[in-house]
């Protein structure tokens, strides 16, 4: 009872301090709208969780907090938001170092086939620096420290919480390695929690391809953090524990060092180990995006008969998404866009979502770029049409079109979060296909609860969207 009235009265302090601090403070009471996006996911976990009863609120409040705690270092503390402003940029410059491999294998004109021979490098470089520093022991202790912190905090169990930890850095499928011994004997809330913690994440080697395509930085790395806590949150809510876990304290020390002997072969093990990663991300475009322009064409002429134009995937996820977007606190303008994003990413994959994101971010950059020359321009339909006026314009004369307009800084910040996560339906063949390598008597109750973790997954992602939504006052 008393624990109760502790977490009560500390509820109450904390909304009473969001209250005033987003209305009267900051007289920004559209932030609002992000609360009631928590509130909504919060509660409808809830009415769907496998045993409401045996909701471990410590865990939910606790995962919460840990994300709020953040949140308030990088967008509300000016020092915490340069730090991590600082952090994304030297990221950034350090993943240049990859152009000098890149133009030596491809040449000069290397940048002309993007993806393919600027974005893809990326992935091994970050790759091999990963595995230099599992060899130099760094990885673990950081690993270690991290899953320490959020079992102490928040009380979920040894092996949860270092797979949660280990997400923040590595992939779904390697992650779970770091407890491998004893995946086969984790209750089932356990399993949906290492499949949320998966899902709610991305790996470090693919969030270097997403700089690439112009997502900021500093918003990428805080959410890749964030997502941990929100993933053990929502999993303990949707998927509550009911039986007796066997893993105990001791299990944070079963990271173990890199096998190799020295520096030079750590770093070769970790780009031979990209080579399957870097295949798998060009199927994995070429397969789904000539699957959306398949489905796209086939939407489109049904829509030509029924009289609708553009009738696509996306724009179907527009309409179907728009109070997903919304409720995250998405600028109403832009909630459309957001919620395109947002389908792409659940049913096709993060690469695609982050390529549509990165191209709006661009277009704004070209936008402001084009208001500070004092250019006219006007909108068609989605569209944005800056007409240079040949003063101070690089190209006097010519007409742009910035394809699919722009976003705000407020949505852009949303959508960077929202999107931070492997959950998609592709994943979940993914992860059932590793985990079950793992532990294969437990496949049957890996497959009883990976949609379910799936969905947990996105949520952790939107509820991180939804408190940085909540905290955002501009850049």
């Amino acid at each position: 009872m008393v624990s109760w009235i502790v977490i009560g009265c500390i509820f109450f302090i904390v909304f009473v301090f969001i209250i005033v601090d987003v209305v009267v403070i900051s007289k920004k009471p559209y932030n609002l709208v992000s609360l009631i996006g928590m509130a909504t996911y919060i509660f409808t976990f809830f009415i769907f969780s496998k045993n409401p009863k045996k909701v471990q609120w410590r865990a939910v409040a606790w995962g919460l907090g840990l994300q709020f705690i953040f949140a308030l270092f990088i967008l509300r503390w000016d020092k915490g938001f340069a730090a991590f402003t600082w952090l994304g940029d030297r990221v950034a410059e350090f993943l240049l170092f990859t152009d000098a491999g890149s133009r030596f294998i491809f040449g000069n004109g290397f940048e002309e086939h993007f993806f393919a021979f600027k974005i893809l490098p990326t992935v091994i470089f970050f790759s091999t620096m990963i595995s230099i520093l599992y060899y130099l022991g760094a990885m673990q202790v950081l690993i270690r420290n991290i899953a320490w912190v959020m079992q102490s905090v928040m009380g979920t169990t040894a092996g949860e919480s270092l797979n949660a930890a280990a997400n923040i850095f590595i992939g779904q499928t390697e992650a779970p390695l770091v407890i491998r011994p004893i995946i086969s004997d984790m209750t089932k809330s356990e399993l949906h929690a290492v499949m949320t913690g998966g899902f709610a994440t991305i790996a470090g080697g693919v969030l270097a391809s997403y700089i690439h395509f112009g997502v900021p930085a500093n918003h990428l790395i805080s959410a890749s953090v964030m997502s941990a806590p929100a993933a053990l949150a929502m999993a303990k809510l949707l998927y509550p524990e009911c039986e007796k876990s066997k893993t105990t304290v001791s299990d944070l020390q079963t990271l173990q060092k890199s096998p190799e002997r020295n520096v030079i072969e750590a770093a070769s093990a970790g780009a031979s180990a990209s080579i399957k990663l870097v295949a798998n991300m060009a199927a994995n475009l070429i397969a789904f995006i000539a699957l959306l322009e398949f489905m796209n064409t086939l939407l489109s002429w049904f829509g030509e008969r029924a009289g609708v134009e553009g009738f696509t995937f996306q724009f179907i996820c527009s309409y179907v998404l728009w109070p997903t977007a919304f409720i995250m606190g998405t600028e109403r303008a832009d909630c459309f866009k957001v919620a395109r994003m947002i389908g792409i990413k659940t049913f096709f994959n993060e690469y695609l979502a982050y390529e549509d994101l990165g191209s709006l971010v661009k277009n704004k950059d070209l936008f402001n770029a084009h208001l500070h020359s004092s250019g006219n321009w006007t909108f068609s339909k989605d569209d944005i049409i800056l007409f240079n006026s040949g003063q101070n314009d690089t190209h006097p004369g010519e007409t742009v079109i910035l394809d699919g307009g722009i976003l705000s800084d407020r949505s852009i910040a949303i959508a960077t979060y929202a999107l931070c996560g492997f959950a998609n339906i592709g994943s979940i063949g993914i992860q059932l296909g590793g985990l079950g390598a793992m532990a294969p008597h437990r496949k049957s109750d890996l497959a009883s609860v990976a949609v379910r973790a799936m969905i947990a997954g996105n949520v952790a992602c939107f509820m991180t969207a939804c408190i940085a939504g909540l905290l955002y006052q501009g850049e």
